[in-house]
């Protein structure tokens, strides 16, 4: 694939192997610190972007596909990993998360050309969106939450790094969003 289409798909073909690298087999006392309070656990992100994968973005595209903007995609339960994945050990759910994803581009691959990019779909709440918004979001959506990974494990060490934390952005920032390092 080249194009946009490519460039997006090989962003999102490294999100698999990021999560693999940074997560598997790290101690829970790494992972069980949410990225902010009443915020994600490294866990419950990757629970999250299994239910992207299972319910959302390939569904979505293939509404455009298929229906337009005759049939509105279904909405998204943001929150389904919460109950779904209660006692899943983490590496399975990033093995979980690999085989959707890489299952999800092959098919991404067989589906769409660049030439599809402006046809339109309709989202719930944001109304009429192309096939190259919803392309286009599903990668930053991977960016977004893996920042939100690296702020939980960056929580979870954030009384050891005593008067350090003045100068660590990202964990001030777990508080504050707007603020900044000294």
């Amino acid at each position: 694939m080249t194009g946009f289409v490519g460039d997006t798909t090989a962003l999102l073909a490294r999100t698999p192997e990021l999560l693999r690298t940074l997560l598997i087999g790290l101690p829970e006392a790494w992972t069980d610190t949410p990225d902010t309070v009443d915020g994600w656990r490294p866990r419950d992100v990757v629970g999250h972007l299994i239910t992207g994968e299972q319910t959302d973005w390939m569904v979505r595209t293939r509404r455009i596909l298929e229906h337009g903007t005759s049939l509105p995609f279904d909405r998204f339960e943001r929150f389904a990993m919460l109950e779904r994945d209660a006692g899943v050990p983490l590496d399975e759910l990033v093995e979980r998360f690999a085989t959707l994803r890489n299952a999800n581009l092959a098919a991404l691959g067989e589906l769409i050309t660049d030439a599809d990019l402006d046809r339109r779909g309709l989202h719930p709440s944001l109304g009429e969106v192309t096939l190259r918004e919803l392309l286009a979001t599903w990668a930053v959506h991977d960016l977004d939450h893996i920042g939100q990974i690296y702020a939980g494990l960056a929580g979870s060490q954030d009384a050891e790094v005593g008067p350090w934390k003045e100068y660590l952005g990202i964990l001030l920032r777990r508080q504050d969003p707007s603020a900044v390092a000294g």
